[in-house]
């Protein structure tokens, strides 16, 4: 069978990666070709667009590249027709494959989209595009589920793939990451800026700006090869690449930008901060259409303020002063973390998303034949 990926984003690169080994269980002949990163190029198939060339964050970003995002459409929709997938699927990435996914399905492709667009934050009327264009809906969240079934559409809870990837990781003792990083023997807070330029340029500055009120501690950032080296050497502090959850692992605690980072910084039990800031024009727009009371995924999913979120103005030094100092200072409050951390994973279920997910691509398939 041959299959069309779609995504756009680091998270998206990983996910989609896993998602093929998944795949190639169950059909070793599949033929991929897909937008995503190394990661999936690593499994098998062709890589058409890295998504380093489509990460474009905020609605006054996504102006400033419109002509760009254009062309990406136009591009991809004479990929699908000259490559004749069996199945789209669509990863994430919602404001470019919820459009593609019309496109496909006029098309006649079967559609399977995994990683819900966040449609139950802002613009519900998106639902009934997915209820008329997508065949079906992978949930990662289990109140996306009930969501989706107040508008009468049955989505399919296939659990978090974060899961799968931290059972499948050989944790590296702390005396071994510490020499391959040249890092020093104090305890490490852990910087978790993002995966996007605009973001890391916002953010890591004021994220660091509190280092030296912490001498006893190091500031480790978790760097990503999508980014260039400079935005990081910039900042003059210890930066790794590509062992985000090694990091994590051996951290006191971290501070951690807003996304799929603060649930995993939660589910390897590091008590967070989580901090945000964009444009203030993006800020503007997203304060008028997003009606939420938490932007952390740990605390959307709970209910519940557990991680403190300090989001644009309320992300200044002080406020980051105080809530570090008492992450890494009151005992009980690391214990209260610790105890929701466990509740969390309790919601998220057991493991098995991508085995999940492509067990629902195969009836997507069966239906089509």
């Amino acid at each position: 069978m041959k299959y069309y990926l779609i995504a756009g984003e680091a998270s998206g690169d990983l996910h989609g990666a896993n998602l093929m080994k998944a795949i190639l269980k169950n059909d070793p002949e599949a033929e991929f070709r897909f937008w995503g990163g190394d990661k999936m190029q690593a499994v098998s198939g062709t890589l058409v667009k890295h998504y380093r060339e489509l990460a474009f964050m905020g609605i006054a970003e996504v102006l400033l590249n419109i002509r760009t995002i254009r062309k990406n459409f136009a591009f991809c929709k004479k990929e699908l027709l000259r490559f004749a997938p069996d199945v789209v699927v669509l990863i994430d990435y919602p404001g470019f494959n919820l459009r593609m996914a019309k496109f496909a399905h006029e098309k006649g492709m079967k559609v399977a989209f995994y990683i819900s667009p966040t449609i139950w934050a802002w613009k519900q009327s998106r639902v009934y595009k997915v209820k008329k264009y997508v065949d079906r809906m992978m949930v990662i969240l289990p109140f996306e589920k009930e969501f989706y079934a107040k508008f009468d559409y049955q989505a399919d809870f296939v659990g978090h793939p974060l899961l799968d990837e931290l059972a499948e990781e050989v944790p590296v003792a702390r005396e071994v990451f510490v020499k391959q990083n040249d890092l020093s023997d104090k305890p490490i807070v852990a910087v978790l800026p993002g995966s996007r330029v605009q973001e890391i340029k916002k953010i890591l500055p004021q994220m660091l700006a509190v280092a030296s009120e912490f001498s006893e501690y190091q500031f480790v950032v978790a760097g990503v090869n999508s980014v260039p080296r400079n935005i990081y050497s910039a900042q003059n502090t210890a930066v790794i690449f590509n062992q985000t959850h090694a990091l994590l692992r051996h951290a006191e605690a971290a501070l951690v930008a807003s996304g799929t980072a603060t649930l995993e910084t939660a589910l390897l039990g590091i008590p967070q901060v989580v901090c945000y800031k964009i444009s203030l024009v993006s800020y503007a727009v997203a304060k008028l259409l997003v009606h939420l009371r938490f932007i952390s995924l740990v605390n959307l999913i709970l209910d519940k303020e557990v991680v403190k979120e300090l989001i644009q103005y309320d992300f200044s030094k002080k406020n980051l002063l105080d809530e570090l100092h008492i992450l890494l200072k009151d005992t009980g409050r690391r214990k209260q973390i610790a105890s929701e951390y466990d509740l969390l994973r309790t919601k998220l279920g057991n493991s098995g998303a991508s085995k999940n997910a492509a067990a629902v691509i195969s009836e997507v398939l069966k239906k089509q034949s």
